[in-house]
């Protein structure tokens, strides 16, 4: 079995964060499904597998102050951290394995970009999907984004599982509505398509 965080932490030793796979320069899809939630600017957000990612840093500049970050690379949240500034003391920081993670207080938004894809294996899931539920209060709202039915089978040399709306569903269970499904094709630093799918869930 693959060692997970020996792996990411060697990943983001070799590679800077503007070239791997998942870089973007900008979240637009992101940013528009977690504005949907109409959420107040001091109502916490976390970012699930958020690493290097710069979504916090557009969270900030739209002017929410209670942001999140959890990655299982202590080296990608070090990244992210230099890059911020002064900035990264307003947020919190969690080096944690995501099937592993207990929240420490309920947030309002729980957002995933590719992460959730990356667990092949059903207790994994499963222990995902006890953490999320844990953390997210009532009436929260989930944003995940996966590798769409047709999209790579692989990322960073480890398999992938593909979704959509109805397998998601069955993954998640009876706690989460979707209300909204989106999908995207990302241009990867090294100029490859790859077919992603963005859904929106509300915790009943």
């Amino acid at each position: 079995m693959i060692d997970r965080k020996a792996h990411w932490e060697n990943l983001y030793q070799e590679k800077s964060p503007l070239d791997v796979s998942w870089y973007q320069k900008e979240p637009t899809l992101s940013l528009e499904l977690i504005r949907y939630a109409q959420l107040a600017s001091d109502e916490a957000i976390i970012d699930v597998g958020g690493g290097a990612s710069v979504l916090v840093d557009y969270l900030c500049k739209e002017g929410f102050t209670n942001l999140a970050v959890l990655d299982i690379s202590g080296h990608a949240l070090a990244s992210a951290k230099k890059r911020l500034g002064d900035f990264a003391q307003g947020i919190e920081w969690f080096e944690a394995d995501i099937t592993q993670f207990k929240a420490p207080h309920q947030f309002s938004l729980w957002h995933d970009r590719a992460v959730f894809h990356f667990l092949t294996d059903q207790a994994d899931r499963k222990n995902y999907v006890e953490s999320l539920k844990h953390a997210l209060r009532p009436g929260g709202c989930l944003i995940i984004a996966a590798f769409a039915i047709g999209g790579p089978e692989k990322c960073s040399g480890l398999k992938i599982v593909q979704y959509d709306s109805e397998k998601l569903k069955a993954e998640l269970g009876d706690d989460f509505e979707l209300v909204e499904e989106r999908n995207e094709v990302h241009i990867t630093p090294a100029n490859k398509d790859q077919k992603f799918m963005y859904f929106r869930f509300i915790k009943n």
